[in-house]
């Protein structure tokens, strides 16, 4: 117990003078309705973005493709590989590296964030929604070929970065037998 100016004992912690300690049930009331509000804030905003983001990619890619099949296959495959193949490599990088963790947590958020038009290409394609079905009638009229282009894409970006990446583990095992066929003649 510590002792307070007079010298005499003074108690410390959750309990004063012998007195059962009790919870603040307002702190604790104040801390429940900051989750709750939290939740639900969460929940909001992915209600809205699930009714708009399929809609919004699907007329963005309906604008630039302009109801060309050409067109449509030419932005599904450089969509689908561009951004298939940097978030591969960059999570290549979050695991072979040898960084420290907070570098390799921004190469899998930088990741995360490139895979971003191939995701919703995915949501609009596998989802199951009003807005995903909107997403797929729109691309129909306005983009024609672009989900399966993107879809090789994809299939191309992930093969691509797969060659990327194993040349690269091959080059760092030739330069480490390397040095140590030199430290051996040494």
């Amino acid at each position: 117990m510590a002792q307070n100016v007079s010298g005499k004992p003074e108690a410390t912690g959750p309990t004063s003078g012998g007195a059962r300690w009790s919870p603040d049930w307002r702190d604790i009331g104040k801390r429940v309705l900051g989750v709750l509000g939290v939740i639900l804030g969460v929940w909001l905003i992915y209600l809205f973005l699930s009714a708009f983001l399929p809609r919004w990619w699907a007329q963005v890619i309906g604008n630039a493709v302009d109801g060309s099949f050409a067109a449509g296959a030419w932005w599904g495959l450089m969509t689908g590989a561009v951004f298939t193949l940097v978030p591969v490599l960059l999570l290549a990088l979050a695991v072979l590296s040898r960084r420290s963790w907070q570098v390799r947590s921004a190469y899998v958020v930088l990741a995360a964030l490139f895979a971003v038009p191939n995701l919703l290409t995915l949501g609009i394609v596998l989802g199951t929604s009003a807005a995903s079905h909107a997403g797929e009638r729109i691309l129909d009229v306005d983009g024609p070929a672009f989900r399966g282009g993107s879809a090789w894409g994809a299939v191309a970006g992930v093969v691509v970065a797969l060659v990327i990446v194993t040349m690269g583990v091959l080059y760092r095992r030739r330069g480490a037998r390397l040095k140590d066929l030199k430290t051996e003649q040494d």
